[in-house]
């Protein structure tokens, strides 16, 4: 079960999100955003945007988590607001030919007729851990 901690939320669409993600469930990702999202993102090697939901699953999430990365675990959840945005952070615990990960990300979302229709995220890139 993962950490979570929940601080006066006006909304969960972060949560719901972080949820979604670990799960790859792209189409609740999709379902979620705005037609004309705003995302931007930030990983270690490069930067990302996107103005569309085909644009932040086809050409954002689906490169961040390749058909090769199962993301096995939701490690830790917190969500709070903040002024007329909420902030999400998430860590998942990713497993890949290469080995086994965490990544975290922290995420503002600005909401736009019950969707997300302003993202910003800034990724910790996978990081390695043992597996002892």
């Amino acid at each position: 079960m993962p950490e979570t901690v929940k601080v006066e939320t006006s909304t969960s669409l972060g949560a719901a999100f972080a949820t979604a993600l670990a799960a790859k469930d792209f189409d609740a990702i999709r379902a979620m955003l705005h037609p004309e999202v705003d995302f931007r993102g930030l990983t270690p090697s490069r930067s990302w945007e996107a103005s569309d939901p085909d644009a932040v699953i086809g050409s954002v999430l689906r490169e961040w988590f390749e058909d090769s990365d199962e993301i096995e675990e939701l490690l830790k959840l917190e969500t709070a607001a903040f002024a007329d945005r909420e902030r999400v952070g998430y860590r998942f615990r990713v497993r890949n030919p290469e080995g086994l990960f965490e990544v975290e990300q922290q995420v503002y979302i600005g909401e736009v007729d019950g969707r997300i229709g302003w993202m910003r995220s800034v990724c910790s890139g996978f990081r390695p851990v043992g597996e002892g």
